[in-house]
């Protein structure tokens, strides 16, 4: 929280400015993943402002998505709070 306030700070913003959160699932170290979708959720339940878990394997688009095109692409492929299920081992 203390980078996205210092991005919201720097970029003259504030939460109330936020429609929608998108988290990449990966590549990644899960930890990190796992922290930002954590953040997410959080904002969801404090400022209801809604996320999407997405990985770019789950778009059937090339080679060349860019990220100003996720939004579209969650809409079009009905992305929504896809979150990460853990494997457990025993």
């Amino acid at each position: 929280m203390l980078l996205i306030n210092e991005f919201l700070e720097k970029n003259k913003s504030t939460l109330d400015d936020i429609g929608d959160i998108y988290v990449n699932r990966g590549p990644g170290s899960f930890a990190g993943i796992r922290n930002a979708l954590s953040t997410a959720k959080g904002l969801f339940l404090i400022k209801k402002i809604d996320y999407y878990c997405f990985s770019f394997d789950d778009f059937n688009e090339s080679e060349t998505i860019k990220y100003a095109d996720v939004p579209q692409l969650c809409k079009k492929y009905k992305i929504k709070k896809n979150l990460i299920n853990p494997i457990y081992l025993s």
